[in-house]
Parts: structure tokens; C-alpha cells; sequence
């Protein structure tokens, strides 16, 4: 609870300027940001605190974001994790980002790259994971370039405290060891070595988890709601009638794009049986023009598709302007007044 902890996705919204968070002030004069975790969003908040002003510019990050970030006062980005380099959840292409940065050193200690025998196993079938420490080795072998800040990935250690009066100044590590249990699946114990590590900033990006609605079932062990290739299925184990789900909370919190499209399609699949069926009768009115009549009728302000291309159109018409990918809108006030430009909006004039 300590001024300068902050959820990593906070900063993620504010940067690529969701409306909501644009209120939000990062005190970025520190020289060391710890960042908790080892997933995509870790590694683009430590990789965005790492730009030079330069790469920035050619973003579509928000105005405000680049002036802040380019007159941080950040030497070092620390990403900690709490299990070893072959278990990380971040992407190879994120990874390799990293290694690209013009104004920053990646830092990997070398016997933080020593695997044991398990992971070292669990390589042969998981791709992802043996291009990760491919990447990660050449960055340990590297010798730094003496660029002006350091991004350093650390393994096998958890943050154990967040410390400091009245605001964030020093974050206490565990360091860990993994340890199979009896299905050989591994899990990070901590050990007695400990450490503290200065700094000025922590973003945690720990995962998400799910939270239950209203009068559908959910399981609170895995934090999803119980169900079959998509269907959610009552406390008897039958599939509940024109109820589905999609995503994270159909199968916990894990997987890119990629892996969300496939999700997606088993249920949307399973929708068009159900569907064929004769499973999802629905009134004769049931229309999607009776849908736009009702939200008109209960002033209910909504953006059609041509309206999102409209948004869209005004962005890149003032990125391109400084040639850049786009602009963003950044206020509620301005993408409702652009989608409302286009001549299928209901609300228009």
C-alpha cells in the first residue's frame, strides 16, 4: 500500500492512454524500478521504462507518457521471477525486444541460466520455453555496451516485503530453489538467503484472476467458471442452457493471442451446435436493428463499428501528421465526439 506500488497494468493503461487512468501521476525520479513477475506485461512495462526519448517519438504512446518517460530519472529496471529462466511466461518475441533497446544493457547472470533436471527435460517438448533461454544465454554472454540504463532479469527470487517510510524505498527478495513434487512438476521454495534491493518503484504484474458473477457458477479453487469445451456446466456437471464462456475464464489466466483465438472458436463451435440444434430460441424481434432501437429508446450511448473506424481514421490522421502510427484520443469526450462524426451513429449531431 505504499506510494510508489503500483499494478504494472495501471501503468500500461496510462501509457497507451485508456481515458480512465490518463489521471494517474507516476513519480518516475527514481534510479531503480523493481518490477514483480515474468510475463509479457513485466516485460513491456521494464522495456518502455528503458526507451530513449527517440523511440518514443516514433510510438503511439501517449504525449504526456513519452515527455515523463523520456525525463525519468531511471538508470535500472529489476524484473524479478519468482521460478527459473525455463518456466518464465513471457513470449520470444518480447524477449528478444529487449536486446534491441538502443539506450539499455540486458543484464542475465549466467548461473541464473543453469537449469536442473527437470527443466532441463521439459525443454525437449515446450518450444517456446527452449527459444526463451536461447535468447536469454546470448544475453548472458554479452558484455554490457555501457548504454546510459540497465534492464536486468533475475531469477529464482520473490519478493518477500515492499519497504520504506512513507513511500516506497527498498523491496526484500527471497531467493528460491525449485523443487519437483510428486507429479514433477516443479515449485519455487524459498530458502534463507535473502537481499534488499533499493529502489523507487515496484509495478507488480503477478497474473490476474477471476472473480465470479452473479448467479453463474463458479469455481473459486481455479477461479474459473466449471465447463465443457466452453459450455458452463451446473453443480451436477450438465451444461447450463445458452451460458458460455471464453478465455481466462474458462481456463485460468495463461496464453497470447494465439492461444485466446483457439479458446474462442471451441465455444463459438459449440454455440453454432447448440444453436443448429434449436437450443437457442429467441423472440421473433430479436434483431440486431431492434437492439440499436432499444438502446436509443433507454439513452443508452453506444459505438458502432462505424464508429470505431472513425476513431480510428482520426487517430492515424493525426499520427500520420508526425509520422507516427497515431494519436490517440485520450479522453471519453473526444472518442464519443469522433464516433459520432459518422452518419450510421444514433447519436450524431
Amino acid at each position: 500500500d505504499l506510494p510508489g506500488s503500483w499494478p504494472a497494468t495501471e501503468l500500461v493503461a496510462w501509457y497507451n492512454g485508456h481515458p480512465d487512468f490518463q489521471g494517474l501521476s507516476f513519480d518516475l525520479s527514481c534510479e531503480r524500478v523493481v518490477v514483480v513477475g515474468a510475463g509479457n506485461v513485466a516485460v513491456d512495462v521494464a522495456r518502455m521504462l528503458a526507451l530513449t526519448d527517440e523511440e518514443l517519438r516514433g510510438t503511439d504512446t501517449t504525449d504526456e507518457a513519452i515527455a515523463a518517460i523520456s525525463a525519468a530519472g531511471i538508470r535500472e529496471s529489476v524484473l524479478l521471477a519468482r521460478r527459473g529462466p525455463a518456466q518464465a511466461a513471457f513470449t520470444t518475441p518480447e524477449l528478444k525486444e529487449l536486446g534491441e533497446l538502443a539506450g539499455a544493457d540486458v543484464v542475465v547472470e549466467p548461473a541464473d541460466l543453469e537449469l536442473d533436471p527437470v527443466s532441463e527435460a521439459a525443454l525437449e517438448s515446450d518450444t517456446n520455453a527452449r527459444r526463451n533461454l536461447e535468447v536469454l544465454r546470448e544475453y548472458g554472454a554479452r558484455e554490457p555496451a555501457g548504454k546510459p540504463k540497465t534492464l536486468r532479469l533475475r531469477f529464482c527470487v520473490s519478493p518477500v516485503a515492499i519497504l520504506g517510510d512513507g513511500r516506497v524505498e527498498a523491496v526484500e527478495v527471497v531467493r528460491n530453489e525449485l523443487v519437483a513434487d510428486e507429479r514433477g512438476r516443479l515449485r519455487a521454495v524459498p530458502t534463507e538467503e535473502r537481499e534488499t534491493i533499493p529502489c523507487g518503484l515496484v509495478f507488480r504484474s503477478v497474473g490476474y484472476q477471476g472473480i465470479p458473477l452473479p448467479g453463474v457458477p463458479f469455481d473459486p479453487r481455479s477461479a474459473t467458471m466449471p465447463n465443457r469445451e466452453g459450455r458452463v456446466l451446473d453443480d451436477r456437471g450438465e451444461p447450463l442452457p445458452r451460458v458460455y464462456c471464453a478465455g481466462w475464464i474458462k481456463r485460468g489466466p495463461s496464453g497470447v493471442i494465439g492461444t485466446n483465438k483457439k479458446d474462442a472458436t471451441e465455444t463459438v463451435e459449440r454455440v453454432l451446435e447448440d444453436a443448429q440444434a434449436g437450443l437457442l430460441a429467441r423472440p421473433e424481434d430479436a434483431t440486431a436493428a431492434r437492439v440499436v432501437e432499444l438502446l436509443a429508446e433507454r439513452g443508452v450511448e453506444f459505438v458502432s463499428y462505424g464508429g470505431w473506424e472513425a476513431i480510428d481514421a482520426a487517430e492515424r490522421s493525426r499520427g500520420a501528421a508526425q509520422g507516427r502510427p497515431r494519436v490517440k484520443l485520450c479522453t471519453w469526450d473526444e472518442l464519443l465526439a469522433a464516433a459520432r462524426a459518422t452518419e450510421d451513429s444514433p447519436f450524431r449531431g
